[in-house]
């Protein structure tokens, strides 16, 4: 008998592809779309028609599993309440583990399914994540918090491709080189435009506060403190400002947000929780991304009640609680967790 595998359908090129391949590979494939949310009419139907489509043509059963409700709880009120804490969320990776690869892969059980693959780019032994072959489109830093005793089941078939060769394999291929012509997706599913479109739904954003500097002096006003995360240099006015202003903190209870020059939001020392570790050490040296589009940074970590400090090499700039710090060693991901301080 072939073994099933599940695959996570969008209705992208990706996932498509996916299919397709390891069809070819010898599985027995069967697809699911994934009904995340329901914040834009139309959204779900257009999607389902295009991977319905995929699925006729490979001649594989095609399932819809809704997930609003859970996805709701989990990824859409934590992205909110981050906001309204002063904190700079990162929704797909709380997706990631608790939707795609938590939800899903019971639902794939459900089936009597024990493979599930998606169309990330990243690569996994089993024990770890490892970046993918397209460091352009590598997606393992999303991937950090992935519980491991899931690891096992995974399959990714991007995980040593090109995007570029997949989008041209595809348009040689009937019905699929119709999903190729698609647009990229967001970067985060539920958010058209801004966040602040979303967050201005549940809360009054539009509240005027005040700019302070470092000593705690008023120099100025801003639109209101979920405007803002750290590092951002525009949307707030600074009386007579000469040279650029970035904002270092946060106060939600005051409204308030505090800024500074560049130099001053350097920082060497971070500390994590909701720790997700592939290896048991304690102790350990590494290389670390505090954000997604950041470099990797030489770094010390030492785990401790349950919480990781990282003393870093060489300074960064704009850490922001609420995101996620990753852990390398060269391309084997090491672990995560959630950025709760960071300090000089």
């Amino acid at each position: 008998m072939k073994e099933k595998v599940l695959v996570g359908m969008s209705g992208g090129v990706d996932s498509s592809m996916s299919a397709y391949l390891l069809q070819k590979e010898g599985y027995e494939v069967i697809g699911v779309y994934m009904k995340l949310h329901n914040l834009k009419e139309g959204y779900h139907e257009k999607n389902i028609e295009l991977g319905q489509s995929v699925a006729d043509y490979l001649k594989i059963d095609y399932h819809v599993a809704d997930f609003t409700e859970k996805f709701k709880e989990e990824v859409y009120n934590y992205f909110i309440q981050s906001y309204k804490d002063g904190n700079t969320p990162n929704p797909c990776v709380k997706c990631n583990r608790l939707i795609k690869f938590g939800a899903l892969y019971d639902f794939g059980k459900s089936l009597g399914v024990n493979k599930l693959a998606t169309g990330h780019y990243v690569k996994t032994d089993g024990e770890f994540i490892y970046e993918a072959e397209d460091d352009r489109k590598d997606q393992s830093y999303f991937l950090a918090q992935l519980k491991q005793d899931v690891l096992k089941s995974l399959v990714f078939p991007m995980a040593n491709y090109k995007k570029e060769d997949i989008v041209k394999m595809a348009k040689d291929l009937p019905i699929i080189d119709n999903v190729a012509l698609q647009g990229e997706s967001q970067e985060i599913c539920f958010v058209e435009t801004t966040y602040t479109d979303i967050l201005k739904k549940h809360y009054d954003i539009e509240k005027e506060g005040k700019v302070l500097n470092n000593e705690g002096k008023v120099i100025g006003h801003h639109k209101g403190y979920m405007h803002y995360t750290i590092g951002k240099r525009r949307g707030f006015h600074v009386k007579g400002a000469k040279e650029p202003h970035f904002v270092k903190e946060i106060e939600p209870s005051r409204n308030v947000i505090t800024v500074s020059s560049k130099n001053e939001l350097e920082i060497n020392r971070v500390v994590l929780d909701t720790l997700n570790l592939f290896n048991n050490e304690k102790e350990f040296t590494c290389q670390v991304k505090l954000r997604y589009r950041s470099d990797k940074i030489e770094c010390k970590v030492k785990v401790e009640d349950s919480k990781a400090n990282i003393d870093l090499v060489e300074s960064a700039y704009g850490v922001a609680t609420g995101q996620v710090a990753v852990f390398y060693e060269d391309e084997k991901v090491l672990g995560s967790g959630f950025i709760i301080q960071a300090s000089k």
